[in-house]
């Protein structure tokens, strides 16, 4: 996720907007320290024009 993140050129601030989710929540995924649910993957994963299936891979 924050490789793709990161080749957008988007800030965890940007897709947090983008996801309707807070910066520090997406930060917080990105290092492991949180939990996610399905329907906050799907955001992200939507934000990011990646399928779940690639999220959840990685």
């Amino acid at each position: 996720m924050r490789l793709r993140r990161a080749d957008l050129k988007i800030s965890q601030e940007k897709l947090a907007e983008l996801c309707g989710l807070h910066r520090t929540y997406i930060g917080a995924v990105e290092r492991s320290e949180r939990n996610i649910s399905i329907d906050n993957i799907e955001k992200i994963s939507t934000a990011l024009g990646m399928g779940i299936t690639v999220i959840l891979s990685e």
